[in-house]
């Protein structure tokens, strides 16, 4: 385990140290693009994140290979070498990407070819475990085109969901951090070697995520862009096709007594893994809405719009740190929930758990719905969403020439917007000056 939060540390520490420099570098550049109508944030903020992440990577990786425990990685297996590779590929599109803004088509392309390159060099799914069968072994052409469909799902739901600040990065870092301890689990508890990668590759994928948070939390200082986040998909879908279709369940049966026995009680993970539904769950969920409905409106599915989940969050009333925290909340609670049922499936208090955390987080995705309103007394220490609203304002003007003073309403002007107070105090209702012209008159 220390081994593991070493290169954790060094990959986070790294990737957090290069995205300052990365930021002046992409401002240089002019990596700043026009704000769009689909965007959240009100100023151009720099892109090319995804340099800072590809490096600290590469350091992890690095450091990893020279480490007593992890070197054996390394050394019985491709598959860092093969993840190295279509990482690099899918970051230098990433990169050309974020400065040229290149054709949905053309990036398409890249996700397969970059998925074909990990194939060739052996990160690829071998075989499934299916429920009431065993282990299905896979024909090459299968298997390759499972790994291919699940790299480019994985991407794109990882880039669809990247649309507010911070919100890519924590959701793959929680996915991440459920694929360690299954990993791991699977690595020292059933002593299976065919983990040891995927475990190095989530634990690489957290120290990405959490050496590029901080810049990254509203309001970000910098975006990762397509350079970053198509280039976590890919490290999240190689863990995923690692973990899935290179770990035999007819090892396990050392330990559950029967292949079909071994593959049930790896059923609540294996599955959800092979084509990642329960780990990525949102991003997924927003991917398939999102084809969907562009489908329906006759439009492309990669034309950008605003309907995203975290868009609907906004819409109805949550601000944008809530709107994060809340996605945060339904990501762990899915991923680390089919974690927990795959550790102790005969457990009916993890099932409790389960809704009773989801019922807690129905309440708090429907609160601007029944925004409560704190009595007069607490009027001070409560946040001023929670505030009761103030009375218009009712001023005693002369009506004309008769002399009796009645109250009058005053019915403000819209002010423009930049005006600020002291200005907004010279815009009279215009019933006001009607009546102290008639008064003068």
């Amino acid at each position: 385990m220390r081994d593991y939060l070493l290169t954790l540390c060094v990959t986070a520490a790294v990737t957090y140290l290069l995205t300052g420099p990365v930021r002046k570098f992409a401002i240089a550049t002019g990596a700043m693009p026009e704000i769009r109508a689909r965007d959240v944030h009100r100023e151009p903020t720099p892109r090319l994140g995804g340099i800072a992440m590809f490096f600290g990577l590469c350091a992890g990786l690095l450091v990893a290979d020279h480490l007593q425990n992890l070197n054996s990685v390394f050394e019985q297996s491709n598959e860092p070498r093969a993840l190295l590779s279509g990482a690099a590929l899918i970051w230098l599109i990433g990169v050309l990407d974020d400065k040229f803004e290149l054709d949905a088509l053309i990036k398409l392309g890249a996700q397969m070819i970059s998925a074909g390159v990990m194939v060739a060099q052996g990160l690829t799914i071998l075989w499934l475990p299916i429920p009431g069968v065993g282990t299905v072994a896979l024909t090459p052409w299968q298997g390759t085109l499972l790994t291919v469909a699940l790299v480019v799902l994985t991407i794109n739901a990882v880039n669809f969901v990247d649309g507010l600040d911070g919100l890519a990065a924590g959701m793959v870092c929680i996915a991440a951090a459920a694929f360690f301890l299954y990993a791991y689990r699977l690595w020292y508890g059933y002593t299976i070697e065919a983990a040891a990668p995927a475990t190095l590759f989530a634990a690489i994928l957290m120290g990405m995520c959490l050496g590029f948070l901080p810049h990254n939390m509203h309001s970000a200082r910098i975006f990762m862009g397509d350079s970053g986040s198509m280039l976590i998909g890919l490290i999240l879908a190689a863990s995923a096709i690692s973990i899935t279709g290179q770990v035999d369940p007819d090892v396990l049966r050392l330990f559950e007594g029967s292949t079909r026995e071994a593959t049930h009680a790896a059923l609540p993970v294996f599955i959800p893994l092979v084509l990642p539904l329960t780990i990525i769950a949102i991003p997924m969920a927003d991917l398939v809405l999102a084809i969907v409905r562009r489908t329906w409106k006759g439009q492309s599915p990669f034309a950008a719009d605003r309907g995203h989940l975290h868009h609907r969050l906004l819409e109805i009333g949550h601000s944008h740190s809530r709107a994060v925290l809340i996605m945060y909340f339904w990501s762990a609670l899915i991923a680390f929930g089919t974690l927990a049922y795959s550790v102790h499936s005969t457990s009916m208090w993890i099932v409790l758990g389960v809704v009773a955390l989801s019922a807690i987080g129905l309440v708090l995705l429907l609160l601007p719905r029944f925004t409560p309103r704190a009595p007069r007394w607490a009027q001070s220490v409560v946040p001023p969403r929670y505030r009761r609203r103030k009375p218009a304002a009712v001023t005693t003007e002369p009506l004309g020439s008769v002399g009796s003073a009645e109250p009058v309403e005053e019915e403000r002007e819209p002010v423009p917007a930049g005006v600020n107070g002291a200005t907004a105090i010279g815009h009279r209702s215009r019933f006001t000056d009607r009546s102290k012209a008639g008064a003068r008159g």
